[in-house]
């Protein structure tokens, strides 16, 4: 897997309301947007990268407060500021139809971008598969550094975390798989990234954003006008079974792919299989 450096020198920057955000968009094909999740960022998407924009032209960022985007102290970090985020990107690049792809955090970036399908000049979505993810707030189940992070303590665990605790966290919610060393250190290193643990407390108000918007974000997976697809990794503690189970239980003619000995990273733990995953449901949704 390429290293965040080399991730980086294949992007470009632009700046949006001031701040400079990291993109990096390559391909020639149908457009395919890629939403990361909490806490690293669009480096994530690495393993899949080669095979997705021999395909289609695959467009990302690292939104705000995470990897080589900006991470200023005083933003509003909200999940809807983050959905403006990419309707700016999809803009500057003339983008009027496109295909989604998102994980974690970025699958309620992604529900606020479905939620907003019918408004003026709101770029249609063809399809979209999800990965390991909050969508159900009464199903996610919260790390104890994430509660702590979002406690009046937030500021002082953001101070103190350290690197031993990040990665015994990462292989807490990794699968069968072993956790390569050098990956839990590139995650790290774009947390780390122009001081962004400073920012964590604030990011992780998505917590309480998913409870305050639940109908909202729940109602527009529930009547999601395109085929939707969702992928997950089964060894999860955070949004595995239970999350698939009411994701079942909720959607109409639920669309599931099981990865059974896989956790919360599925596209970095088992890349050929959501590839595949993937683009079986876009060819049959084309």
């Amino acid at each position: 897997m390429m290293s965040p450096e080399a991730w980086r020198s294949g992007g470009s920057t632009f700046e949006w309301k001031g701040h400079q955000i990291f993109q990096r968009i390559e391909g020639t094909g149908d457009p395919l947007l890629l939403i990361h999740g909490f806490p690293t960022a669009s480096w994530d998407w690495a393993p899949l990268w080669p095979a997705l924009t021999a395909r289609y032209r695959v467009l990302t960022l690292d939104m705000m407060g995470f990897g080589f985007s900006a991470k200023p102290r005083d933003h509003d970090y909200t999940l809807r500021s983050q959905a403006d985020l990419f309707d700016a990107l999809l803009a500057r690049e003339g983008v009027t139809r496109y295909r989604l792809v998102a994980h974690d955090y970025g699958l309620t970036v992604a529900q606020e971008l479905f939620a907003r399908q019918g408004e003026p000049s709101q770029p249609t979505i063809l399809a979209a598969c999800l990965l390991n993810g909050g969508l159900f707030p009464e199903t996610h189940h919260a790390r104890l550094l994430q509660k702590l992070l979002a406690t009046p303590l937030g500021p002082l665990v953001a101070r103190l975390a350290s690197y031993g605790a990040f990665a015994r966290n990462m292989r807490a919610i990794w699968g069968k798989a072993p956790v390569p060393d050098a990956e839990i250190k590139a995650m790290w290193s774009l947390i780390k990234h122009n001081n962004g643990m400073a920012v964590m407390p604030k990011l992780i108000g998505y917590i309480a954003e998913r409870r305050a918007n639940r109908e909202r974000w729940v109602g527009a997976v529930i009547n999601a006008k395109f085929p939707l697809r969702l992928i997950d990794g089964l060894l999860d503690p955070v949004s595995g079974p239970d999350m698939v189970a009411r994701y079942r239980e909720l959607v109409p003619r639920a669309d599931v792919v099981e990865l059974p000995e896989v956790g919360h990273y599925p596209q970095v733990e088992a890349p050929d299989a959501v590839l595949a995953a993937v683009l079986e449901h876009f060819d049959r949704t084309t």
